[in-house]
């Protein structure tokens, strides 16, 4: 059975002016994603691996090209409708995972929920059900300066899986993270792409993803080219 295609870009360009002349960061560059796909994308530092996330997640306009989610096209959306499809279809996962300081790791999770309009109660179950997926049904009432960097991740992973999204976007998810915590945090990715048919697409300068990627790219030159799975078949960038 063929899967949806969750996210197809095609032809992005992304130009900045910059004191010297135009910058040209992304290219013409396609990407196509479909349900329950892990996509890692690596680049060196200013390659446009942050443009390019925030322009999947219509947080950004291309100069060129379009993006479609799920078939449909962001920039035909009204501003409300373009609020509901963020709310509703795409999670982000950041560097930093930016969990309110006065609110329990239970009630950060619920927030989407809630700002989505959903009954508190099942915003409450919801969000139990998340933390226990990610390993933290023991830490569900501990705000977030309780909780260690990796934990703090966990449950910035579970906010964005709280509206159960059609995509998660991830930047640099585990950049702040030592490497015990960057694997824990790569397995349950893993994890949750499989049992839970979660698409994800992370972009990180962190090779060791692309071990437990279905798709690994490399984003040089204002395009991306693809290098299947394995640290190994990196090339020198």
């Amino acid at each position: 059975m063929e899967r949806e295609t969750t996210l197809d870009a095609r032809g992005i360009w992304r130009v900045y002016e910059g004191t010297k002349g135009p910058i040209e960061v992304l290219k013409g560059l396609d990407l196509t994603v479909v349900a329950g796909e892990v996509v890692v994308v690596i680049g060196a530092s200013g390659a446009g691996k942050s443009t390019l996330l925030h322009i999947l997640g219509t947080l950004d306009a291309p100069d060129r090209g379009t993006v479609l989610i799920r078939g449909v096209d962001p920039r035909r959306c009204s501003p409300r409708e373009l609020d509901s499809m963020r709310n509703r279809d795409i999670g982000f996962v950041f560097q930093f995972h930016y969990l309110l300081p006065e609110f329990s790791a239970l009630e950060n999770v619920m927030m989407p929920l809630i700002i989505g309009g959903r009954d508190r109660r099942m915003a409450e179950e919801r969000a139990a059900g998340l933390l226990g997926a990610v390993g933290l049904e023991e830490r569900i009432h501990h705000r977030p300066a309780e909780l260690s960097g990796g934990e703090q991740q966990r449950v910035a992973v579970a906010r964005a899986l709280a509206n159960g999204p059609s995509i998660v976007l991830a930047d640099e998810p585990s950049g702040n993270l030592d490497d015990r915590a960057s694997e824990s945090l790569h397995s349950l990715v893993h994890e949750l792409s499989r049992s839970q048919k979660q698409t994800f697409i992370i972009v990180t300068h962190k090779k060791e993803l692309l071990e437990k990627a279905d798709r690994g790219f490399v984003l040089a030159d204002g395009a991306l080219h693809e290098i299947g799975r394995g640290a190994d078949a990196l090339p020198v960038l």
